[in-house]
């Protein structure tokens, strides 16, 4: 049986209000997008005091290119510059919440593990839950942080490309954490990338991982709804999604178990450019 690693991934509200109650703060980041409920001006927000504000698209991503998709990796040295200016230190943990189901924290959760942070974790159940819990909650900016001199080291994190993708669809499991309707495709006007799925990946939409309020679901539902794809801890397991924000959800879903899972960081936006990929549609894996 998979090991407990729920503690590696999340936090509950109120062991995080007693970390910053005390001499062992992390540093906590606010993750925001402007296409979700979290608009422009981010700084009018309601937030957890001393939260930093970090926009996914613009901190944990690239801009977008067809070979890579349309949230790709950060640039190594403006990472490093990002993670600086928020004053993230490698002996000191870090928080990330949204507003969002972690859907969005869960990206910068994932590459700041990926650039070789250890100890990144995600507020259960977002903002809500610090808020439903009767946590302090503030609406003007937090004062800047003292800034880092970290270095980053990439990798830290396992990642399929298009190729291996490919290969694990069809030798393990490939799990597509996209919503129904776009894993099962369907036909689309001239010039427009296609939809569907790869060939063989399993789809398991990541909002299926959460709970009504947003929470992760218990390890026992979370074990019941992967080990009915194979996704056991006895095969090899791969995640990918539309551009790399839900997918990364569900490796820390699938950690939680014990499983460590690496993302296709293109996914399907990177898969779909490249008119010599397959593509598979319907409700089944294909």
């Amino acid at each position: 049986m998979p090991a407990d690693r729920r503690e590696d991934v999340l936090i509950s509200a109120s062991a995080l209000a007693g970390l910053l109650a005390s001499d062992q703060a992390p540093s906590v980041l606010a993750i925001r997008s402007p296409d979700t409920v979290c608009p422009r001006p981010f700084q009018a927000a309601p937030r957890i005091p001393g939260a930093q504000d970090a926009e996914m698209t613009v901190d944990f991503a690239s801009p977008s290119h067809p070979r890579d998709g349309a949230r790709p990796l950060p640039d190594v040295a403006a990472l490093q510059e990002t993670v600086r200016r928020l004053g993230l230190r490698k002996n000191r943990a870090i928080v990330v919440y949204d507003h969002d189901g972690n859907l969005m924290a869960a990206r910068a959760w994932w590459v700041l593990r990926w650039a070789g942070f250890t100890r990144v974790v995600m507020l259960d159940g977002g903002f809500e839950a610090w808020a439903s819990a009767g946590c302090a909650v503030v609406t003007e900016a937090s004062p800047p942080p003292v800034p880092s001199d970290v270095a980053i080291q990439p990798g830290g994190m396992p990642e399929l490309d298009a190729d291996s993708a490919a290969r694990l669809a069809r030798s393990g499991v490939l799990l597509d954490t996209r919503i129904a309707p776009n894993y099962r495709g369907g036909d689309v006007p001239p010039g427009t990338p296609a939809r569907g799925h790869i060939p063989g990946a399993i789809n398991v939409p990541a909002p299926d991982t959460l709970t009504p309020d947003g929470h992760f679901a218990d390890l026992a539902t979370l074990r019941s709804l992967y080990a009915a794809t194979g996704a056991d801890g006895n095969r090899p397991v791969g995640v990918y999604c539309g551009a790399g924000v839900s997918a990364a959800h569900t490796v820390a879903a699938l950690m939680m178990l014990g499983i460590d899972a690496p993302m296709y960081p293109g996914s399907w936006s990177a898969w779909s450019a490249d008119p010599s990929r397959p593509v598979a549609t319907g409700p089944e894996p294909g």
